[in-house]
């Protein structure tokens, strides 16, 4: 692959908050606003040449691993958003990537870090992509929307617990449990009086085992104050760890 500037390495992407994304309160939902960031950072990838399409002739494809988003107001439906996304490292294994999400004012109203795996298709395994190497980042190294990585979240071992079974709309076309569906459970294990008053100030999340449909999680909470939340999700069939996540509001 060529070497690109800044500005050849860097992706917008426009959104707009549909009655979908939101909640009952017209608020954007925290798993849409996961989702824009997904989907910009497939918009990024695809004009870059690395997309799922790309490395998929590597008989790979992309997982994301860990993501931390700074979130400074909800956005409201019908508003049009851009999201500025670049990937501007890779260590070890972990390629990073960084997204800023502007209102239409062009207001910064949440930054966010993210670290992706390329995965054998076959064989399930961590692999690199041929044609990328650090220096391929050289030009974005330095620009962070968040300066800290994404956080690595620890075990959640107290709290209460809710069951929850994968099923047919959970699923992605990886044909596991995606990504914004672990957002949407952890909101879940709120009652809608609480997000009355409360909305997510800093989300981050980890995936560590994919989760199938039919398999069933054990999702623990743990409250460390009124503000911070920590999450586990247990698979109960495989009997591993598939997710951790944490919530401040």
């Amino acid at each position: 692959m060529e070497q690109l500037s800044e500005s050849g390495l860097t992706c917008f992407s426009k959104f707009r908050v549909t009655s979908a994304d939101t909640d009952m309160y017209s608020r954007i939902r925290p798993g849409s606003l996961v989702n824009f960031l997904i989907q910009s950072a497939i918009d990024s990838a695809d004009s870059l040449g690395f997309g799922y399409g790309d490395i998929g002739k590597q008989n790979l494809f992309w997982v994301l691993s860990r993501i931390t988003m700074e979130i400074y107001r909800p956005l409201l439906w019908k508003e049009t958003v851009e999201v500025e996304t670049w990937p501007k490292n890779v260590e070890k294994l972990l390629y990073l990537r960084d997204f800023l999400l502007r209102d239409g004012e062009g207001k910064v109203v949440l930054r966010a870090v993210s670290g992706w795996l390329a995965v054998d298709v076959e064989e399930k395994r961590i692999k690199k992509i041929k044609g990328i190497d650090k220096d391929y980042f050289k030009f974005l190294r330095d620009k962070h929307a968040v300066s800290e990585p994404p956080e690595k979240l620890p075990p959640v071992n107290d709290g209460e617990g809710f069951n929850i079974t994968a099923q047919y709309c959970d699923i992605d076309l990886n044909k596991h449990v995606t990504t914004t569906r672990y957002v949407d459970w952890i909101m879940n294990s709120f009652t809608p009086e609480f997000h009355l008053s409360h909305y997510p100030q800093k989300l981050s999340l980890n995936l560590m085992k994919e989760t199938k449909a039919g398999e069933t999680i054990r999702l623990v909470r743990g409250v460390n104050d009124n503000k911070y939340y920590s999450f586990e999700g247990f698979n109960v069939d495989k009997k591993t760890s598939a997710f951790r996540a944490c919530v401040k509001f």
